[in-house]
């Protein structure tokens, strides 16, 4: 099947749910794209796996996008190891309650992939079992991969970069420049919520 066949096809599987078939990169990379409402999110990863003619047996993986205030878009790539097609499926979540359905119990495969997605963005997955941290400290504050997290590596521990000539040990070298998006000593504070977007910030800036 080309890629607008298998968007054709899960969205008439999935009917009368509002889904949309679009297709993404190009050429040998062009893989089917389907948005689906955040309630159909399991119901579409099962339709692709069960049904004959897209048989995407292998999960591939899942992650998430922060669109700002529009909310998160959690992502999903499918593999058919049969047929040798892939479908993307999306659905936008909305920032101030970005929960969607876990679907381990479609794709056990899902369970490590979910639990990140939690971790890192901050996206419930209704149903799942285990969502304690798995890359981060179980104390660190805040969801690393959100836009408005200031990720400030370069306060706590200056860049050692080379010496211009002539400049020694003692001083007289170049003020310190900080890297793009990272306050000055003193700025530290709360996070306010993207323009637009609902609910409250993130709290501390950096984490622990």
């Amino acid at each position: 099947m080309t890629p607008e066949e298998v968007g054709q096809r899960l969205v008439a599987l999935l009917a009368p749910v509002e889904a949309t078939a679009t297709v993404s990169g190009g050429q040998a990379h062009s893989r089917a794209t389907v948005d689906v409402p955040p309630d159909a999110w399991r119901a579409a990863l099962l339709a692709a796996r069960d049904d004959a003619e897209l048989a995407c047996d292998y999960f591939d993986w899942l992650s998430a996008v922060d669109e700002l205030a529009d909310g998160f878009d959690v992502v999903a790539h499918l593999w058919s190891t049969v047929h040798r097609h892939g479908v993307l499926l999306r659905a936008r979540v909305p920032r101030a309650t970005p929960t969607v359905d876990s679907v381990v119990a479609v794709y056990p495969g899902a369970a490590w992939h979910e639990r990140e997605t939690h971790e890192m963005f901050g996206i419930d997955f209704a149903g799942h079992a285990d969502l304690r941290p798995l890359l981060l400290p179980p104390e660190f504050e805040g969801h690393p991969l959100r836009k408005e997290f200031v990720l400030a590596s370069r306060v706590a521990k200056p860049w050692p970069g080379a010496k211009e000539p002539g400049e020694s040990e003692a001083g007289g070298g170049r003020r310190p420049i900080r890297p793009p998006g990272v306050p000055a000593p003193g700025e530290w504070g709360t996070i306010p919520t993207p323009a637009g977007a609902g609910g409250v910030g993130e709290g501390p800036r950096g984490g622990t």
